[in-house]
């Protein structure tokens, strides 16, 4: 059996340094959507949405930054069948995580009002529209990552 690993994809282009007005903006965007709102919790809905939209980069970048804060592995791996690991999270993380899930995949057109009305019960309405902002936020730099074929495995946590 070989161990070798297969090699890693090129990416198309480097967006960040060929659009830095708009990676900058991103990155502003981001600490604004994040106001108001956990860590953890953000951790949470950028890895789950980044598992929504098959966004390796992302994946890797949160996933190494949830750990890096004290999340735990086990939260992370049961993050992706949530439903049947409800255990693992508390009922806000639960409702941000649905919130998440239906903001990220809008193939009905709409957030369903009972996963709204589930996420309202958690949230204030000042961190319901930073929740929002945040899950927003993720969703665009999955965008940029899988569109531009981001590779992933070279993050570090905290490098300046």
């Amino acid at each position: 059996m070989t161990t070798e690993r297969l090699p890693e994809h090129t990416p198309r282009l480097d967006w960040m340094k060929l659009a830095p007005d708009v990676f900058k903006a991103m990155l502003r965007l981001d600490t604004a959507a994040k106001k108001h709102l956990d860590e953890g919790l953000v951790n949470l809905v950028k890895i789950r949405a980044s598992q929504l939209n098959h966004c390796a980069f992302c994946l890797d970048m949160h996933s190494k930054d949830a750990l890096a804060a004290g999340e735990s592995a086990e939260r992370i791996l049961q993050l992706d069948a949530w439903a049947e690991s409800k255990h693992f999270y508390t009922a806000r993380e639960i409702a941000a995580i649905e919130l998440t899930e239906a903001v990220t995949v809008l193939t009905d057109g709409f957030v369903p009002d009972e996963v709204y009305a589930k996420a309202a019960q958690q949230f204030d309405e000042t961190e319901l529209a930073h929740l929002i902002a945040a899950i927003t936020t993720i969703n665009a730099f999955n965008r940029f990552g899988v569109s531009t074929r981001m590779v992933p495995g070279h993050y570090t946590p905290n490098a300046s």
